[in-house]
């Protein structure tokens, strides 16, 4: 656990955006910790942003949104190149321009750990980051869209899809202890201890954390901790209603199922993604700093609403049905459950002293997105028992084996070869901008996309 305030920083910073594909809100909070070390970027139209003169809105068979969130650890710095960098290093990558967007993402992800350590002003840079990404692609027909998302994760942020009331993992946690990520630990001459790679750092993939990286033999997903990423491919169907990508700091509160039932009451309430977002970070916060760790990290989180050829008052609307019709987990419908509102539940806030004094773990009381209460018969730990969830995280996660892995980079340098590393545009990148300006959420869009950024 990291040093923590006397007093958590709860003013937030949000942002929402809405193009024909999706709709999208953002929020993330510094909290317990003593500083802010995650990142985020929302990019609606990553071909029009980065590949066209001018911002021209591509084609619809060509839009692609890009969104990533990015927990940084030992500092803010790798966090916050990857927020403003990582998604151009992938839309300059020549399977990008091929249209091989799950190659571009390996690529791209492997680039931007070359790029930080190519780079001067990070030569001395020992922190480093989780990433977690999803890009959305639009293949239009003669009647309708057709999603595809493209889900990339190196670390323990997650990305978990809700499938009508229902979580569906769409990536699983890179941990050392986990059998395939430990054999990598261990072949590339490391080990586990305490959960740690060498004692030392709780995640076995991540960017930066060079210390790691120090193997001139290995290629980039054979080291100690390698920054290349799983990439899941998911055609999405009209069940699916929303996506949530969020750091461990929502995680270690909440399961993945109670994560989705939140958002889904609270778009049935007809609140604003980025509100939902700032709710729930609002119930995941302790109420001290006393708790061992949980619900004392920084959080960021994001909703992405996946249209499906809705507007996006559709969207809510046929959320709300269901949620109205009982189309969910059968847990969520019982007798034990009472409605906090009798008015208005879209003036629904959640109050902050209040919400720090329970989490999914640790209260009688389950707190939703939509001010209902939970009161579950039965004991919370059993109800949201995450132990099952995680074990099945990788059989539900399609991912590469280590072998297929290996022999797909067979031959690449390792990021710590400068002198042998390929050189090209997307390996030098850089931040122009200034820490603050990177530290705001990076927001793009076409000109018919919409976005708003607020502070609370």
């Amino acid at each position: 656990m990291g040093q923590t305030l006397s007093e958590p920083v709860v003013e937030k910073t949000s942002s929402e955006g809405e193009d024909e594909c999706c709709v999208y809100g953002v929020s993330a909070m510094q909290g317990w910790r003593i500083s802010m070390e995650d990142a985020h970027a929302a990019v609606l139209d990553l071909y029009a942003k980065y590949t066209t003169p001018k911002d021209t809105p591509s084609e619809p068979d060509k839009r692609l949104a890009f969104f990533g969130v990015y927990d940084g650890h030992g500092g803010d710095k790798v966090a916050l190149f990857a927020g403003e960098n990582l998604h151009k290093i992938v839309a300059k990558q020549d399977s990008f321009a091929k249209g091989d967007i799950e190659q571009a993402l390996k690529d791209g992800f492997l680039a931007t750990d070359r790029a930080i350590l190519e780079d001067p002003k990070y030569e001395e840079e020992v922190s480093g980051c989780t990433a977690a990404s999803e890009e959305l692609n639009t293949n239009w027909t003669a009647v309708s869209p057709c999603l595809t998302g493209y889900k990339a994760n190196a670390g323990d942020s997650r990305s978990v899809l809700g499938v009508k009331g229902r979580a569906k993992p769409l990536s699983f946690d890179h941990k050392p202890q986990n059998e395939g990520e430990k054999a990598r630990i261990s072949a590339a001459g490391g080990f586990v201890d305490f959960g740690r790679v060498n004692g030392n750092l709780a995640l076995s993939r991540a960017i930066g954390d060079f210390e790691f990286k120090k193997s001139p033999e290995l290629s980039p997903e054979q080291q100690i901790v390698t920054a290349y990423p799983d990439v899941t491919v998911h055609e999405l169907s009209d069940d699916d209603e929303f996506l949530v990508i969020a750091c461990d700091g929502i995680w270690d509160c909440q399961t993945s199922q109670a994560v989705v039932e939140f958002v889904r009451r609270g778009i049935a309430a007809k609140q604003d993604l980025y509100r939902i977002c700032e709710n729930m970070m609002d119930n995941c916060l302790a109420s001290n700093s006393e708790t061992g760790g949980v619900g004392c990290d920084n959080m960021t989180m994001t909703i992405i609403g996946l249209l499906n050829g809705r507007t996006k008052e559709e969207w809510y609307n046929q959320i709300a049905e269901r949620v109205a019709n009982g189309d969910g987990p059968s847990e969520f419908r019982g007798p034990g459950i009472r409605n906090q509102f009798e008015e208005n539940p879209d003036d629904y806030e959640v109050d902050n002293d209040r919400a720090r004094g329970f989490s999914v773990r640790s209260g009688r009381i389950i707190l939703l997105g939509d001010g209902t209460e939970l009161i579950p018969e039965q004991n919370d730990e059993e109800l949201f028992d995450q132990t099952e969830e995680d074990r099945d995280l990788p059989r539900q996660a399609q991912h590469e084996s280590p072998d297929s892995a290996r022999k797909e980079r067979e031959g690449t340098p390792g990021p710590q070869s400068r002198a042998d590393a390929p050189k090209s545009d997307e390996a030098s990148a850089s931040i122009s901008e200034t820490p603050s300006t990177a530290a705001k959420s990076a927001s793009g869009g076409s000109s018919e996309s919409t976005e708003q950024s607020t502070t609370s």
